[in-house]
Formats: C-alpha cells, sequence, structure tokens
C-alpha cells in the first residue's frame, strides 16, 4: 500500500522551466537576417524616443523654475516628475520593443546581457551605436524645438553636481545601474517566470519603476546617467566643457554596475559558479 502511494505522488525531477542557449560569442549569421538589423532599428527608435521625452521634460522644469521667467520653486513638474518621465518612458518602451529586440535602450544593459551570454557581441555592439545615435538625434530634435531654452538650461547633459567628490558620482553610478540591470535580470529570468506564472507582472514594470526610484535618489549627485548612451547624447549636442569633463563617470560606473549585477545573478543567484564546479569535478 505504501508503494502505491509512492507510485502515486506526482515527481519534480524535471524542471518545469527551459533556460535559453547560450549565446555565440560571435554570430557572423546575424548579419544576414533581417530580424537582426529591425532590432537594431528599434533600439535606435527607442532611444531616440526616450531621450527626446526625457530632456524636454528636465528643460521644462528648469524654464518652468527659473526666477529670471517669473517661476517658483514650485513651479514644473519638480524632480519628483522627472524621475516619473525617465522611468515611465523605460515601461512604455520595453513594453514595445521587447518582443523585438528585448528593450534594451542602454549599453549599460547590453553589456550586463552581453557578460551573462545573452546576446552575442555582434548584437551586443551593434545595439550600443544604435543607442549612442538615437540618443544623439533625440537631444537633437530637443535642442531644436527648444532653442532659446537648450544651452541656458544644461542642455539636459549629465553633470556632477557641486559639493560632491567624483568618487561619491561613480559610486552612484555604480550602485544605480547594479539596481537597474540586476532588477532587468530578476524580471526577465525564465525560472522566475515559470515559478510565477500566476502573478501577472509584466517584466517592463519592474524595470521602469527600478528607473524611477534610481533618479528619485541619485538626481541631486549626477543628475542620474545610468545610461551610457543618454549621457553621451546630451554631452554631443550640449558641448559643454563640465559636461565632458564627467563624461567618463557616466561610463566608467554603469559598466561596472552591469558586470556586478551579471556576476551576482548569475553565478550567485542562480548558483551558476556552483554548476561549473559540479561540472568540473563530474569529468575529473
Amino acid at each position: 500500500m505504501a508503494k502505491d502511494l509512492e507510485a502515486a505522488e506526482p515527481r519534480f525531477a524535471t524542471r518545469d522551466y527551459q533556460d535559453p542557449p547560450p549565446a555565440p560569442l560571435v554570430d557572423p549569421e546575424e548579419l544576414g537576417s533581417w530580424s537582426f538589423y529591425r532590432a537594431v532599428i528599434a533600439e535606435f527608435i527607442a532611444t531616440m524616443l526616450f531621450l527626446y521625452i526625457t530632456v524636454l521634460t528636465v528643460i521644462g522644469y528648469k524654464s518652468q523654475t527659473d526666477p529670471a521667467l517669473n517661476g517658483g520653486e514650485c513651479g514644473g513638474v519638480g524632480i519628483l516628475g522627472i524621475a516619473w518621465a525617465f522611468g515611465g518612458m523605460i515601461f512604455v518602451l520595453v513594453y514595445c520593443t521587447a518582443g523585438i529586440s528585448g528593450g534594451h535602450i542602454n549599453p549599460a544593459v547590453t553589456f550586463g546581457l552581453f557578460l551573462a551570454r545573452k546576446v552575442s557581441l555582434v548584437r551586443a555592439v551593434m545595439y550600443m551605436v544604435a543607442q549612442c545615435l538615437g540618443a544623439i538625434c533625440g537631444c537633437g530634435l530637443v535642442k531644436a524645438f527648444q532653442r532659446a531654452y537648450y544651452t541656458r538650461y544644461g542642455g539636459g547633459a549629465n553633470e556632477l553636481a557641486d559639493g560632491y567628490d567624483k568618487g561619491v558620482g561613480l559610486g552612484a553610478e555604480i550602485i544605480g545601474t547594479f539596481v537597474l540591470v540586476y532588477t532587468v535580470f530578476s524580471a526577465t529570468d525564465p525560472k522566475r517566470n515559470a515559478r510565477d506564472s500566476h502573478v501577472p507582472v509584466l517584466a517592463p514594470l519592474p524595470i521602469g519603476f527600478a528607473v524611477f526610484m534610481v533618479h528619485l535618489a541619485t538626481i541631486p549627485v549626477t543628475g542620474t546617467g545610468i545610461n551610457p548612451a543618454r549621457s553621451f547624447g546630451a554631452a554631443v549636442m550640449y558641448n559643454k566643457g563640465k559636461a565632458w569633463d564627467d563624461q567618463w563617470m557616466f561610463w566608467v560606473g554603469p559598466f561596472i554596475g552591469a558586470a556586478i549585477a551579471a556576476f551576482y545573478h548569475q553565478f550567485i543567484l542562480r548558483a551558476g559558479a556552483g554548476k561549473a564546479l559540479g561540472s568540473h569535478r563530474s569529468n575529473s
């Protein structure tokens, strides 16, 4: 009788989710696929729209609070509104492009996914180029539409705020990008999607909230980069000294934060290091 009960109990030896195979380091076949170029175009357009809406929001807020234009400190959308603009646009654009390109819209996200073997080197490089070009074009549109205010209010460029050390700014960018990329890995994890399939949570929602929360914390420090394309596009169109002097911070910080997030998720939370060690022991 006991044996019959044991036989009737379901066995869960197999996983109820499937990890995608690692992307090849170099995949020349991608260059001959239309879906690859469609994804690159999607990254370009999404980053252009992202910079257009967000930088326009920043400049609009500064113009509405300028005492020279009879603006008050309580005018405009405030830092909360700016954070919502960045987080909300990421939510919208990731939702729109996730099925086409993965909805990266950020070289740091692309870099983290590349380190985790989610995308090939060819795709990662092309995405980053498209994102930077899209950011430049997005800021160019803002400059064209707000020519009277663009240079006057800083062009939405990221700069380290007065009173902060460069190490503090770099640390803020590292931690902020870690939060974002860690959220991207967690929200798109096939294991989580299989386990929590009864919870109808869109992946773009927590990613957008991560961007929103990081902006609330770091706007007073660096203006919040956590996206090298966003910082680079604004610096190109604004083209002033301090924006370029601090530019390294908005590349080094996000790339370090993305690398740490990729390592943490893949080798600590998903036990990639343990699996690799177990495989090595079994082979030996």
